[in-house]
């Protein structure tokens, strides 16, 4: 038995006439009677009743109507199913983000890619750079937001965002009032710096930023997260460097300055791995390139 054989009978019984039923499946009607015969004797039961005046389904015809509708449904759906997921339009997609990506390019990329793609099933998971990398590998995450470099091979990396450097301080600070300060008024504070091994790039840079103002920075206490360090310096352990995009965290005990010095722009990056073929993956990268084109051309 062929679907098409399932096919014709359904047309046959929706229109209970031959001629109507070839002229929908755009057939001749001796071959459709010829296949309906044969799906009975196949069967070994009568589909219809046959006069010279009409045709109707017999009793085991209507029964198995019903069942055909059913399977020719569920292919359907099949096929639809899997159009879908060749698209990438249905699915899952776990994505790790450092801390501070939540702060800045995250929630505008999630709410554009649930936007066009609301079958996609997101999973969302915070890590540092080191995890995400682990994880990538793997395969417990398919994309991740890192701050760069890494060293892995095997992997496609692109940024897709940069941002400034400010200064948190407590707001007893002394210098809490000023608008704008310099690194080397900072030289003898206690810092609160992120742990190289989670975020080398970023570590890196903070600590050249401190060294061509004339000082190594007084390292006092060490984190993993953004919310973290912030909290620490709300608590006067220490003022700390962070991306701009941390003034979004507003947390009481906290003020952000601008650094009068030119400071780098710390990289966002996306990452993924170099032979992912998933077409939800291909997507979601998709949708990043543009919104990151679209922050690029605000910023020039």
């Amino acid at each position: 038995m062929e679907l098409r054989h399932l096919r014709y009978f359904v047309t046959l019984a929706e229109e209970l006439h031959f001629g109507r039923a070839a002229e929908r499946l755009h057939i001749a009607q001796p071959p459709l009677s010829q296949q309906i015969r044969q799906l009975e004797i196949e069967l070994g039961f009568d589909l219809f009743h046959r006069t010279k005046r009409k045709v109707q389904l017999t009793v085991a015809g209507l029964v198995f109507l019903e069942e055909a509708q059913q399977i020719l449904k569920q292919l359907e759906q099949a096929i639809q199913i899997g159009r879908q997921t060749s698209r990438g339009e249905i699915g899952q997609l776990a994505i790790g983000f450092v801390s501070s990506a939540g702060y800045n390019v995250l929630p505008k990329i999630l709410r554009t890619f649930r936007i066009s793609l609301p079958g996609v099933v997101l999973e969302l998971r915070e890590l540092t750079t080191f995890q995400q990398v682990q994880w990538l590998r793997e395969r417990r995450i398919d994309v991740g937001f890192i701050r760069p470099p890494i060293e892995e091979t095997g992997f496609s990396t692109e940024t897709i965002f940069r941002e400034p450097l400010v200064v948190a301080l407590p707001e007893t600070h002394p210098l809490a009032n000023k608008l704008n300060l310099s690194l080397a008024s900072l030289c003898s504070e206690p810092f609160i710096l992120f742990s190289r091994i989670n975020a080398p790039g970023l570590y890196d840079t903070l600590i050249s930023l401190c060294q061509q103002a004339g000082f190594s920075p007084m390292v006092v206490q060490e984190a993993i997260q953004m919310q973290t360090i912030v909290s620490l310096v709300a608590a006067e352990i220490g003022v700390a460097i962070v991306p701009a995009s941390l003034q979004h965290l507003q947390r009481t005990g906290v003020v952000y300055k601008i650094l009068q010095e030119a400071t780098p722009e710390v990289p966002l990056n996306m990452i993924w791995r170099q032979n992912d073929i998933s077409p939800t993956v291909q997507q979601f990268i998709e949708v990043v390139r543009n919104l990151s084109q679209q922050w690029q051309a605000d910023m020039e």
